[in-house]
């Protein structure tokens, strides 16, 4: 009996540390952007995607996979493949919420998916980083958005962090379709925890 309180005990301890700590951070837990089966929460723009085997694969054109709700201070997390061996291109957009109608993609921001370029954003200084995806596996992305300053983690591994956001303070989110020129891509796994 003194054993079970005890142990009661030390729950109770763990779970009140972790409520402290969510309140600290003041984020909300994570929500799954994708079901798994079905495209509800998402716009199709200018190309074609479809679900299958449980993942979001882009399948042609050249234009987004869009969020329904526009998004302010997140951290997103997803898995993503590309399907070419050489020369895929796509990418993760956020913070925009206009695309122009002469063009497949807004103007920023966005963190690449281009081989090579993997994780970085153009247009936002210290975003850059080499050598942390895995070619032609599923790659593992953590960016964090708050404010002006966003970072990512790429693999587990710290990529960058980078101040200097400008433009809305919130926005869409989207997979980038570019089959033409940079191939189909896969994405599984996308969560979003909104922070304050």
């Amino acid at each position: 009996m003194g054993r079970m309180k005890t142990m009661s005990c030390f729950r109770g301890a763990g779970l009140a540390l972790a409520c402290a700590a969510v309140t600290a951070t003041g984020a909300a837990a994570p929500v799954a952007l994708f079901d798994g089966k079905t495209l509800n929460g998402w716009t199709v723009l200018k190309c074609e995607a479809v679900v299958d085997h449980g993942e979001i694969l882009i399948k042609a054109g050249n234009g987004l996979v869009q969020t329904e709700r526009q998004y302010g201070n997140f951290i997103l997390e997803f898995d993503w493949q590309a399907l070419k061996t050489v020369q895929w291109d796509s990418g993760i957009y956020f913070r925009y919420t206009v695309v122009p109608p002469d063009q497949p993609w807004p103007p920023h921001y966005q963190a690449n998916l281009r081989q090579g370029d993997e994780g970085n954003v153009a247009g936002l200084r210290g975003a850059r980083s080499t050598g942390l995806i895995q070619p032609g596996a599923w790659n593992h992305f953590k960016l964090t958005v708050r404010g002006a300053q966003a970072e990512l983690e790429i693999n587990g591994r710290p990529a960058w962090k980078a101040d200097g956001l400008r433009g809305p303070p919130k926005g869409y989110i989207a997979l980038q379709a570019e089959v033409p020129n940079g191939g189909q891509h896969r994405f599984r796994n996308l969560y979003l925890t909104t922070l304050p």
